[in-house]
């Protein structure tokens, strides 16, 4: 079965020409779009997508609250913000709703094809750089919360976290430990099953959050 998709943005020629640039991938499929924040969850609900294209500015519930009602279900899918200004708030706002990517809506539609398939197959959609830049501005204005739950990590998962956190990549993260990827991934798969995080955006966030690295870490 292809990528089930649904596109929620307020403006119907958006929507259309997502819907062409997705449709144009044999492996992909639009099953619902919405018009609001609020349809997008009712649509969302209803359709059960494996992801959904989510719009930030939208009426009656923005697309950063309806991204937080989804994923805050269980089993939720996967949510792509997009926007149409590269910010910093916005991005953070997005890491802080739980989405797994990011998106401008000026990117080229071969970006939009990629950047489902990486949201998909588990991983976030965050350039490293930006990934640091952002989290680093906006998590060091508050004091770090420390959270029980990193009692619950080894000593190893421990450091893959804050390599995680500092925008490296499994190659990278492998490179630097000397093992191989598949043992990084396997790190990767039970830091967040124990933190109970969704994907690597999530763990950056909660990194910087509870103070298991600090801003402008390198």
């Amino acid at each position: 079965m292809g990528i089930r998709i649904v596109i929620a943005d307020d403006q119907a020629m958006v929507r259309a020409g997502l819907r062409m640039v997705v449709e144009s991938d044999p492996g992909m499929e639009v099953v619902g779009e919405a018009a609001d924040g609020r349809e997008a969850v009712a649509v969302a609900r209803r359709t059960r997508p494996d992801l959904v294209l989510m719009d930030i500015s939208m009426p009656r519930l923005d697309g950063l609250a309806a991204a937080r009602e989804l994923l805050d279900a269980p089993s939720p899918p996967k949510v792509i913000t997009l926007t149409t200004f590269d910010t910093d708030e916005n991005l953070y706002a997005a890491l802080r709703a739980g989405t797994s990517g990011f998106l401008l809506k000026v990117s080229p539609p071969e970006q939009l094809i990629e950047a489902i398939r990486v949201v998909h197959a588990g991983d976030a959609l965050l350039d490293p750089a930006v990934t640091r830049r952002v989290i680093a501005s906006f998590a060091g204005r508050a004091e770090p919360r420390p959270s029980p739950a990193l009692a619950e990590l080894t000593p190893r998962e421990l450091e893959v976290l804050r390599l995680l956190a500092r925008g490296r990549t499994n190659a990278e993260i492998a490179r630097e430990l000397y093992v191989g990827e598949a043992t990084v991934k396997t790190h990767v798969a039970r830091v967040l099953m124990k933190l109970s995080l969704r994907d690597r955006a999530q763990a950056v966030v909660f990194a910087y959050e509870t103070g298991v690295v600090s801003p402008g870490a390198a």
